[in-house]
């Protein structure tokens, strides 16, 4: 049995699938735009924050600027100097602690005197949470924030953002993980898992 080819009739069905397939999208044309928008953002996110600075060699630090710091206007002149020094800053955000954050996060002080007033001074007011990205980011980072020591801090590194902002050790404006497995730990703490109720590995440094 010879087959003949009607082009006439393949091509008015491939028409027709095209038309609809051409309606369809400009219906749902919003719908795509913005799934396509969330899914760049996602993928730009993990890039930039994610394997890409493992490939690189990059490393991330955990910095917050704690009460004493929002509450006296120095949010912007730290991130100046944050963005001058080379750091990527990858996530932030603003919480206001509770008792029991405060006392998980700095559970290794737990015994110490100045626990209870260490305790009302982070839970004062927010504090400003970052995840700071490059290369040696945690050992720059301390050596930007300065000694925990902010009245020494003014005389030996006038410089450091303790010596622009902060008090004494314990009002000291700002922390910085005080090496690469601490900041692991805190930038999970804060960033990955829920506040309350968990106990986080000790680190050294207030």
């Amino acid at each position: 049995m010879l087959f003949l080819f009607n082009p006439i009739a393949f091509k008015i069905p491939l028409v027709t699938c095209f038309c609809s397939l051409a309606i369809e999208m400009t219906i749902h044309a919003d719908a795509f735009l913005t799934k396509f928008l969330l899914y760049f953002l996602l993928v730009s996110d993990y890039f930039s924050c994610g394997f890409a600075s493992n490939a690189s060699g990059k490393e991330k630090t955990l910095a917050m600027i704690k009460p004493d710091g929002l509450s006296g206007n120095y949010t912007d002149r730290i991130k100046n100097l944050i963005s001058d020094s080379g750091f990527t800053i990858c996530k932030e955000r603003i919480i206001q602690l509770d008792e029991e954050s405060v006392m998980s996060f700095y559970a290794e002080h737990s015994s110490r005197s100045f626990f209870g007033s260490l305790v009302k001074y982070m839970t004062s007011g927010p504090v400003l949470l970052m995840i700071l990205e490059k290369e040696n980011a945690v050992a720059d980072w301390r050596a930007l924030i300065g000694p925990t020591d902010a009245s020494k801090a003014k005389v030996t590194h006038p410089h450091s953002i303790r010596a622009l902002c902060g008090l004494d050790s314990e009002k000291n404006c700002v922390h910085g993980s005080d090496s690469p497995q601490s900041a692991q730990r805190e930038i999970s703490f804060f960033f990955e898992e829920k506040i309350s109720g968990r106990i986080v590995p000790k680190h050294d440094e207030l």
